[in-house]
């Protein structure tokens, strides 16, 4: 990738591999999230989106930990840089402040590449905002998660309220985010949060290259259909679901993705797909 950033670092697995790194890279501060951060973040998520080389894309950590969370001296330049004569305008900026970083976690979901979250080491605040968004998640047993907000007096703002009950239930979110209480890698298995624990870091990184390299080499159309499918599909009734599904096959379903893959299976031969 030509782009430079401050808080990420990308990096293609292997010349022929179509799985991306996306790596929060600013170990020294446990990869807090900065403002760097949050401008870079949907920008390199658009930039792997539409790089036709992508197909799967790995979100992880450099150093100790996946995630500590938002930069502290971060949140309170927000607050001191929100601040002005008039109430109003002071909410309204500060308003617009929150949108703009949420849109970090929303970029996940709007990347039509699939993103999956590596965890290791402490995932807290912040960090879930991330993961909740992606969509796959695997960790380590020795990774610790926390939905941390409430410590630091603030309502969690930026996607976990609205995404954890959906994964782990309603009344794990509403446990887990009332107590900012810290569980391990096994529990958020237990939980659901997380699809695998591996027993280090090694294996995570192993483990999670094989799946990913695994969906890398499926039809593109039908992958980025299954994401957008399941994703609009959490605020529809079944039935708008169907019907959004079958609109979305009635205009990609025939495609040569289809034609190569029975082609492939009555040839006994891996599928070759184009990129998309």
């Amino acid at each position: 990738m030509d782009q430079t950033y401050k808080s990420l670092r990308i990096s293609q697995r292997s010349p022929e591999s179509r799985v991306f790194d996306l790596v929060l890279s600013r170990p020294s501060r446990s990869n807090a999230l900065s403002r760097d951060f949050f401008t870079e973040f949907p920008l390199a998520l658009s930039s792997l989106d539409q790089n036709p080389d992508v197909g799967v894309i790995v979100f992880s950590g450099d150093g100790n930990n996946f995630c500590s969370g938002i930069d502290l001296q971060f949140l309170g330049a927000v607050f001191s840089d929100t601040q002005s004569d008039d109430p109003g305008r002071t909410r309204e900026i500060l308003r617009r402040e929150i949108k703009f970083l949420q849109r970090a976690a929303t970029a996940i979901e709007e990347c039509r590449k699939p993103v999956i979250a590596a965890v290791h080491g402490a995932c807290i605040g912040g960090g879930i905002d991330l993961i909740t968004a992606c969509d796959l998640r695997y960790c380590t047993e020795s990774a610790s998660f926390s939905v941390k907000e409430v410590d630091l007096a603030i309502t969690a703002d930026l996607g976990t309220l609205q995404r954890l009950p959906a994964i782990v239930g309603y009344g794990n979110a509403m446990d887990l985010a009332m107590t900012a209480r810290r569980f391990s890698g096994s529990e958020a298995k237990e939980l659901g949060l997380v699809s695998k624990v591996f027993s280090s870091r090694e294996e995570l990184e192993k483990g999670v290259s094989e799946i990913a390299e695994g969906i890398a080499g499926r039809s593109p159309l039908a992958i980025i259909g299954t994401k957008r499918v399941l994703i609009q599909g959490r605020d529809l009734t079944v039935d708008q679901g169907l019907d959004y599904v079958a609109t979305w096959n009635s205009a990609l379903l025939i495609s040569d993705d289809l034609m190569e893959t029975q082609a492939a299976q009555i040839q006994k031969r891996k599928p070759l797909y184009a990129k998309l």
